[in-house]
């Protein structure tokens, strides 16, 4: 239940129809988050070849039909058009997280960052605005909150 609520916490916060969880790994936060909002396209990105095959089978038993599994790593894939949201968990820093996946978000697309306590330090590091939100999830201890980031500084 720990991860699964934690992944459907950030339900609120999601922007557009096409969203893209960066270094997925195991399929946390995109999988529950396809399963709660089916008609929302969801991609699925990560560069290990064992947890993507694992993604395929998760996605093949759920019949997932809104969700695309990509191994690449995130600076070498280049969609054909930007995704609404871009978010990660526990993927990187908020400022490589920007650097790294500013070719991939749309115009106004906004970044979605899941930490556990509030990165001061890592909010001073960006350009963009961005808001902070902190949020519980039952049953669950410790800190957490999402980070949202304004695309707005194209490079």
């Amino acid at each position: 239940s720990k991860h699964l609520l934690d992944s459907l916490a950030i339900l609120p916060w999601l922007k557009g129809d096409r969203i893209i969880d960066v270094g997925t790994g195991a399929g946390l936060p995109g999988i529950p988050l396809a399963l709660a909002k089916p008609e929302i396209h969801f991609v699925l990105l990560d560069s290990n070849g064992k947890k993507t095959r694992f993604l395929h089978e998760v996605k093949r038993q759920l019949n997932l039909k809104n969700l695309e599994i990509v191994q690449f790593r995130v600076e070498n894939y280049h969609p054909a058009q930007g995704f609404d949201t871009v978010l990660s968990r526990a993927f990187s820093s908020l400022a490589q997280m920007v650097r790294w996946t500013q070719h991939i978000i749309a115009d106004e697309g906004l970044w979605l960052a899941m930490k556990g306590r509030s990165p001061h330090l890592e909010l001073n590091e960006i350009k963009q605005n961005c808001t902070v939100h902190t949020y519980t999830v039952t049953g669950v201890s410790g800190e957490r909150c999402c980070v949202i980031i304004e695309n707005t500084t194209k490079e």
